[in-house]
């Protein structure tokens, strides 16, 4: 048995998954709907939504078999997803990375696998929609096409919770969806007693744009601020436009004074910025940090409240700093 790769963007693929809230919720029917017309449609007694975990595949829909969830290290979909197109496996005894298989060589006895990759809006692979049969079996071109068609209407339906929680302006989490994620990195700092900091980030003057210059150029300044900010953090950071002007970042597994240090470089990275486009004003924010403490902050929204204040706070200093070298 071959266990499958890791992807290289896998950090990247998990924080888009698990932005989805998908993860552990219920049966749906309008998933089950497609797993059932699959099935039906191939004439195989298997048809899954495999949603591709860290250590896990999880089934968001499952017809034919019993399980949720089965070891990623075991899985087919762990390889599908390699793939840029359709995995066929026309016979798993026959196949090097699977013959020893324990999903092979036990239940559900797999000898036929097909599994076409499903996408998340920003590209990251999600998972499979796959068919699983107990004896070997071939594929046309045309069950290939109906397969595809099939999986782009799961990421039709997934699509429809993804868009719940972007913000449709700078294409980033909104404060749901940061709700969502933040809640999964504060519980994994509280448990694995890792230091997390959150800035709460607040666009100075942005209502000076609008009125100066447009809100369609108010828009543009969003989406600017927001892909500056997007190209300085890390991957495995979290931030998301939670207001108007108010954007929010979740620094995880970060000392105390490093989220200062990052908010200074970012500065200085848009005081380049606006240099080089001389649009006639400036971006540039006030913000708030503070450290996660899990007995402070037993809720992202505790934790968020203590950073608005913060960040006001700052704002104010920063007001009257401008009023007094304004006089002098």
């Amino acid at each position: 048995m071959i266990v499958p790769k890791i992807p290289e963007n896998e950090t990247e693929r998990i924080q888009s998954l698990r932005a989805l809230n998908i993860l552990n919720t219920p049966v749906e029917e309008r998933f089950d709907r497609i797993t059932r017309m699959a099935r039906r449609l191939f004439n195989v007694p298997i048809a899954l939504i495999s949603l591709v975990d860290g250590d896990r595949q999880w089934f968001k829909s499952s017809m034919g078999l019993d399980v949720r969830e089965t070891p990623r290290d075991i899985s087919f979909c762990g390889h599908a997803i390699l793939e840029d197109d359709i995995m066929v496996v026309p016979d798993a005894h026959a196949d090097k990375r699977f013959f020893d298989n324990p999903l092979v060589t036990d239940e559900p006895n797999i000898d036929f696998y097909a599994g076409c990759p499903i996408h998340a809006l920003d590209g990251q692979v999600l998972g499979t929609l796959c068919l699983i049969d107990i004896k070997p079996r071939a594929m046309s071109a045309e069950d290939l096409e109906i397969l595809r068609d099939l999986a782009l209407i799961v990421e039709a339906e997934i699509a429809a919770v993804e868009l719940t929680t972007l913000d449709e302006l700078t294409s980033i989490s909104n404060r749901r969806g940061f709700l969502m994620l933040a809640e999964h990195g504060l519980n994994m700092c509280a448990r694995r007693d890792l230091p997390a900091s959150l800035v709460m980030i607040d666009i100075d003057q942005f209502k000076a744009v609008n009125e100066t210059y447009g809100h369609r150029e108010g828009d543009r300044a969003l989406r600017s601020f927001s892909e500056q900010l997007k190209n300085k953090l890390r991957a495995s950071d979290l931030f998301a436009r939670i207001g108007n002007d108010e954007f929010v970042v979740l620094l995880t597994n970060t000392e105390p004074g490093q989220a200062e240090s990052v908010m200074t470089s970012f500065t200085e990275i848009l005081r380049e910025f606006n240099a080089r486009v001389n649009r006639g004003y400036e971006l540039a924010f006030s913000y708030g940090i503070v450290d996660f403490n899990a007995k402070k902050h037993p809720t992202v929204e505790k934790i968020l409240a203590d950073a608005d204040i913060v960040m006001y706070d700052q704002k104010k200093k920063k007001r009257y700093s401008e009023r007094l070298a304004a006089k002098i």
